[in-house]
């Protein structure tokens, strides 16, 4: 690429909830590592998100650093792309705020994930209902022009744009609208024990998804669990969705096509295809658990990535953070 052409920011994150899993490597991490390249990048541990819902606070800690760790495994390189933690740059909540105030009540009340969040819920928290404007600033600080996005988050997206068109309109351009950005990649990954919902690292049952860190034996439990069907034949259908999502994830990490697993398997029984299956998950996370473990041990290894991380974000940050504060009528902060 010629370096005198500016690349394009791209900004992704993940909520430190639950347990990193394999549908989150095979429709995020593995994209992410791909982009590293050809774009700008800036990848966040989203961990004011995370408030939204009740936290043990020291498992909150422990995830956020086991969550940085899994970013570096997973192949994130600290020195092409930017790895923070949202809380370590305060301009995301001072954006927030800014924000608020020209985001309206009817947005916020036709935001599905929040209306299926809230029945999860005996009190409701106001930032659970606004959770979509403090999604917006994550994209909107950084100038972001291109933001991955799945089917779930596709409305805060559009929340974000509106915000950034709206802001413009009313004070002169300042923000970046961003565009959703849709990478090539696999079959979306279904839950192991109830393949019609989507394989969540939130799941309370462990069953439903393969961690990344999960031993190997607990790996090859979980896939002979798996919910299949009452047939025998070996064929991709998705009315036959517990196979059907086997055969997903076969060819996320084979590269062979459904056809081929098909051929591969004729004749032979559910149970060699679950067999074979995690023996290639075990051996595809074994290089991932062996960096994980040499990386999360040495916290000040981490401390010091986190501390560089938002010394840039934070730099970044400010520049877009001065331009919304001169703008909407605040005094600059004296330096």
């Amino acid at each position: 690429m010629d370096k005198s052409i500016k690349k394009k920011k791209v900004l992704s994150g993940i909520q430190p909830s639950g347990e990193l899993c394999i549908s989150n490597y095979i429709g995020a991490l593995k994209n992410w590592v791909k982009l590293q390249d050809e774009y700008e990048c800036v990848y966040l541990i989203v961990d004011l998100h995370s408030l939204t819902v009740d936290q043990v606070p020291a498992e909150l800690r422990q995830r956020c650093y086991s969550y940085v760790a899994q970013y570096l495994a997973c192949g994130i390189d600290p020195d092409k792309s930017l790895i923070v933690v949202q809380s370590h740059v305060p301009e995301h909540a001072e954006l927030t705020w800014v924000l608020n105030t020209i985001t309206y009540l009817g947005e916020l009340n036709r935001m599905t994930q929040f209306k299926d969040k809230s029945k999860r819920q005996k009190n409701i928290n106001l930032g659970l209902y606004t959770y979509p404007v403090l999604m917006a600033s994550d994209i909107l600080l950084y100038q972001a022009d291109l933001v991955p996005v799945g089917a779930d988050q596709k409305q805060h997206l559009e929340l974000s744009r509106d915000v950034a068109i709206r802001f413009n309109g009313k004070y002169s351009p300042t923000f970046t609208v961003p565009e959703p950005f849709i990478p090539k990649q696999g079959a979306r990954i279904m839950s192991l024990q109830d393949p019609e919902s989507k394989m969540s690292k939130s799941d309370e049952n462990p069953n439903n998804y393969i961690s990344l860190l999960d031993e190997p034996s607990a790996i090859l439990k979980k896939f002979k669990r798996a919910v299949t069907d009452s047939e025998t034949e070996i064929r991709y259908d998705e009315k036959r969705s517990g196979l059907h999502n086997l055969i997903n994830i076969y060819c996320a990490y084979t590269n062979k096509t459904p056809t081929d697993v098909e051929k591969m398997y004729v004749g032979k029984m559910y149970s060699d295809l679950k067999v074979d299956l995690a023996e290639i998950v075990i051996e595809a996370l074994k290089p991932i658990q062996a960096e994980y473990n040499k990386i999360y041990n040495d916290r000040g290894y981490l401390d010091q990535i986190l501390k560089e991380g938002a010394e840039k974000a934070s730099a970044q940050a400010r520049k877009t953070l001065d331009k919304v504060y001169r703008k909407v009528g605040l005094i600059k902060r004296a330096r």
